[in-house]
């Protein structure tokens, strides 16, 4: 199995983190932190904004299973790439929109999905997601790791990561592990 690698900042990492565990082709989702200044930050440190860090998920995924196209469609699609370091009540740099790419056709494919949704007009702003080369990762601590799952009657998961996995599975239902339908 040839596996790749992207990095996605869409928010918090405990909603995005459930929405792409359950992909076909996906095979490994980690949370963590990438993008900033601080040496092994912490989630605290990260939670001030003031290292420089976005929250993000790290993804390990099959490419003959699940397109990069595919991964971005989701991406752009669970979140809003239009706010700048914000996503619903989350603000701050930590919660920006990003993709941390590991190669050339990575950046230039997802360049082209943003001009693609922009001539689509599928927003009604401008898409502020930045796209950035990788840089080193840092895993968040493992409470964060697998989140929803672990904690699925923390209020947070029923009232937040709930409601977006449920908006998420109507639409991507053919993509979707088939032991989670």
């Amino acid at each position: 199995m040839n596996l790749k690698r992207i990095t996605f900042g869409n928010g918090c990492f405990w909603c995005t983190e459930a929405i792409f565990e359950s992909l076909k082709g996906v095979k490994k989702v980690t949370s963590g932190y990438m993008g900033g200044r601080t040496e092994d930050p912490s989630y605290k440190e990260v939670c001030t904004g003031k290292t420089g860090h976005a929250e993000v998920i790290d993804l390990e995924y099959d490419p003959e299973e699940i397109t990069f196209e595919e991964l971005l469609l989701v991406f752009f699609k669970t979140h809003d790439p239009t706010t700048l370091n914000r996503q619903g009540n989350d603000v701050g740099t930590q919660y920006r929109s990003a993709i941390f790419y590991y190669d050339d056709e990575q950046k230039q494919q997802a360049e082209a999905m943003i001009k693609r949704l922009t001539d689509e007009k599928v927003y009604n702003k401008p898409i502020v997601t930045e796209i950035t080369p990788a840089s080193k990762f840092y895993k968040a601590e493992d409470y964060h790791q697998n989140y929803f799952t672990s904690n699925p009657h923390n209020p947070y998961c029923s009232v937040v990561i709930q409601p977006k996995l449920n908006k998420f599975a109507k639409e991507f239902t053919e993509k979707i592990k088939p032991e989670l339908l």
